[in-house]
């Protein structure tokens, strides 16, 4: 979070939609329907047809392309080419065919508006395309080669101005053309897998394994009907799940063929609440958490006993580093604060916590310069956060910290602090997008590796620009969207919602870009909780145990008359 008031930036062009004239023009430019399978003795000719060697054989305009390990069809690779100015993202392969011979072309595809098309044939070239679409589609076109052709160049691409597109498992079926592609014959689809069973429950995620099936290159996963996951491997946990419920669960295979059958289903009954994550002792089960400044920066000036009742989780902003490695000092700034004095802010504090709220010291903030980089630094930051603890009566630690973190030693850390305090330790986070968008990033890595002791993680949904979603479409910050398709990236990756919390700034002057009413905030808790008041995305299944919503900050939200808090804490405070 910034200390200096928020500087709003140029606003970033929306994308223009197509209008009909252009959608009719495309569409009569040869846009070829699905053609009938290939022969059973057809083989497809396209070489690294997966992108498993990266862009091998494949060139693509501008250097537009790049492979992704997620999303994929099959395998663990897959084409990502983004679109920038004049460029389409054009990625072409030159792919070896015989003369008057009939192929057919397919690929599966994802994301932004996507083409597939097919140069060169010698008799009428073809092509078809899609629209913006959050799931794995396949497209799929015809041709006969002319009499004296030998070769073809397949080619995708996307559309000015439009988000990135995914290709995978690109296919050229047809008589052998001779060139270092031919030889693999269509594949089939997959039978059903088998021998499903629940490995393991805690009270919110659910263990399963089952058999490899012949021929498949990845399995899709189940949840009371509705696809939850996927996965190369023949194992997987579905987290996000509620205590003492039960689900049936239930995994397909899939391959460039396309999906098996539904295995068998199975039941998984979840464990007592209670064995999880640090609930938060008297937090109540949704809550809001509101950074209270300890400095002047244009918002209104507040003492702690100034901040509504609306804020279940304080978060004080900011202790910072110390002359010893990794420990923090926080100091009152009295003078910014109009005379507040330490006695008046311990006895404020106690006043907050006897209504049944948590107050908590925040580590770092945008300039913040702390660095747990070792095991002594990190037993350096846990005695220093505990002391700050005793001196001030926090009830525990928001890691804010913005300029990286070390997840091993942060874990360390973390858990050494945990030792000292107690179970009743509040632990909050409040990484920024580009930290939550993958498992493997340090922050989220970090949140993982403390999950049992974890209050809530509350993202900052703002001063970023665009981002991926859980569905691997790109959405621009400011909307519903933004907000529920990254969060289901922390849904899916082994957070329980109960520690997931929507960031947000109070007002335009809060932060850079980003700022959205607190209506908009309202509709992504209601679209993740219920499935209501959802933007075009919509998640597959509904969190109502989702934790709640954060601000920046209390001081901005005064400023704006406290509608952010009588409005998002109002709504959270009523979700069932």
């Amino acid at each position: 979070m910034d200390r200096a008031p928020g500087t709003p930036r140029p606003p970033r062009r929306r994308l223009a939609a197509w209008s009909a004239a252009v959608t009719l023009a495309l569409a009569a430019a040869g846009l070829a329907a699905t053609a009938a399978p290939a022969a059973a003795a057809d083989v497809n000719n396209v070489v690294n047809s997966g992108f498993e060697a990266g862009l091998s054989d494949w060139t693509c305009s501008a250097g537009s392309g790049t492979t992704v390990s997620s999303p994929v069809h099959s395998g663990s690779s897959a084409l990502m080419a983004t679109p920038a100015g004049q460029d389409d993202a054009q990625c072409t392969q030159t792919v070896a065919v015989q003369p008057n011979s009939s192929y057919t072309l397919s690929s599966w595809v994802q994301g932004g508006y996507t083409y597939l098309g097919v140069t060169g044939t010698g008799t009428t070239d073809v092509s078809t395309w899609t629209p913006d679409t959050a799931a794995w589609k396949q497209l799929s076109t015809s041709f006969t080669t002319g009499p004296s052709t030998t070769s073809v160049t397949v080619y995708t691409h996307g559309w000015y101005g439009q988000a990135a597109y995914y290709a995978d498992d690109v296919s050229l079926y047809g008589p052998d053309g001779g060139g270092t592609g031919g030889g693999t014959p269509p594949p089939t689809v997959p039978a059903a897998p088998t021998g499903l069973a629940v490995s393991a429950t805690t009270s919110s995620s659910a263990s399963l394994a089952w058999s490899t099936s012949s021929g498949a290159t990845g399995y899709n996963v189940y949840e009371n009907g509705a696809k939850v996951s996927s996965t190369t491997g023949t194992s997987t946990t579905v987290t996000g799940l509620s205590a003492s419920t039960s689900y049936s669960f239930q995994v397909t295979a899939t391959n460039a063929a396309g999906e098996s059958q539904k295995s068998s289903a199975v039941t998984a009954t979840t464990d007592s609440a209670g064995t999880g994550g640090n609930t938060g002792g008297s937090l109540p089960k949704h809550a809001v958490t509101g950074y209270w400044q300890n400095f002047d920066n244009g918002a209104e000036v507040q003492k702690i006993s100034d901040v509504p009742a609306a804020y279940d989780i304080i978060a004080v902003a900011f202790a910072d580093a110390s002359t010893t490695p990794g420990a923090v000092t926080f100091t009152l700034d009295s003078a910014d604060l109009g005379g507040y004095t330490v006695d008046q802010f311990k006895a404020d504090i106690k006043a907050k916590q006897a209504a049944g709220k948590k107050v908590i010291v925040s580590i770092g903030g945008q300039n913040g310069t702390i660095s747990v980089s070792d095991s002594a630094s990190a037993a350096n930051f846990a005695n220093s956060v505990y002391s700050l603890m005793q001196t001030y009566g926090f009830d525990g630690v928001d890691i804010d910290l913005e300029n990286g973190l070390n997840a091993t030693y942060m874990t360390q850390a973390l858990r050494a602090l945990s030792a000292k305090a107690g179970p009743s330790l509040i632990i909050t986070m409040a990484p920024q997008t580009i930290d939550m968008q993958s498992t493997s990033a340090s922050y989220f890595q970090t949140a993982l590796n403390v999950k049992d002791i974890l209050t809530v993680v509350n993202t900052q949904y703002y001063n970023s620009g665009s981002m991926l979603g859980c569905d691997g479409k790109v959405y621009s910050q400011g909307t519903v969207d933004f907000l529920t398709a990254l969060a289901c990236i922390q849904l899916q990756g082994g957070l329980s919602p109960s520690q997931i919390g929507l960031g947000l700034p109070a007002s335009t002057s809060a932060a850079g870009s980003g700022y959205v009413s607190p209506s908009v905030v309202d509709n992504a808790l209601d679209c993740l909780t219920a499935g209501t008041n959802c933007g075009t995305f919509k998640p597959a299944k509904t969190y109502p145990d989702l934790r709640g919503a954060m601000t920046w900050s209390t001081n901005w939200d005064a400023s704006a008359g406290n509608t952010w808090s009588t409005t998002v804490g109002t709504h959270v405070h009523a979700m069932p």
